[in-house]
């Protein structure tokens, strides 16, 4: 697992948690150090360990934990560069869900050796979607149904979502546009700016 994400992972937990209940999880996954490093690559085993103590702790499923760090990665201040690779995908919530499809190639093109899963958008009619989530990272589709509600308060737009499971090779997320201008959105310069 790259580090990128352990470290997400990491994140989320002091930020939402602290920092006792962070080290209470590294201790009890086993895992002989307290932080992970960003640039380097570990087992997958220690991120599903790490996951499995968190859900342990706060006796959560590891389904709404996953749900919580997508919206995290979307909403917190410390993940503003994520927000902001989102937000290139269109000035609309619907042409923000079309970019999806190539959610991975740019991340990629941000940082080369991190393979996220394929993702394919499924346009039923004008209001509804489905998202299909493809193998390659355990509760990936968890994490994206936090990132798209995250994303929807973001435009300003009124969505439901649902985890449908699977369907035949892919995890399904059915998402369904209410109203595309329910509120106003967070502000959005296409240009950053340093403090």
């Amino acid at each position: 697992m790259h580090g990128l994400i352990n470290r997400a992972i990491q994140s989320f937990v002091c930020a939402t948690y602290g920092q006792a209940c962070w080290l209470r999880v590294t201790e009890d996954a086993r895992l002989g150090f307290r932080e992970f490093e960003a640039m380097l690559i570990y087992d997958d085993d220690m991120t599903t360990r790490v996951l499995d103590a968190l859900s342990c702790d706060l006796n959560r499923p590891k389904a709404e934990i996953l749900e919580d760090l997508g919206t995290y990665l979307v909403s917190h201040p410390n993940m503003e560069g994520l927000r902001r690779l989102l937000r290139f995908g269109g000035v609309s919530y619907v042409e923000f869900l079309h970019s999806l499809d190539d959610l991975a190639d740019r991340v990629r093109l941000a940082v080369s050796d991190l393979t996220l899963p394929a993702l394919e958008l499924r346009e039923l009619s004008a209001t509804e979607y489905q998202l299909c989530c493809f193998p390659g990272l355990p509760g990936y589709s968890s994490v994206m149904v936090g990132v798209l509600r995250a994303m929807a308060d973001d435009y300003g737009a009124l969505v439901i979502l649902s985890h449908e499971g699977q369907q035949q090779d892919s995890d399904v997320i059915s998402i369904m546009l209410v109203e595309s201008a329910f509120a106003e959105g967070r502000h959005f310069d296409l240009g950053a700016h340093s403090r």
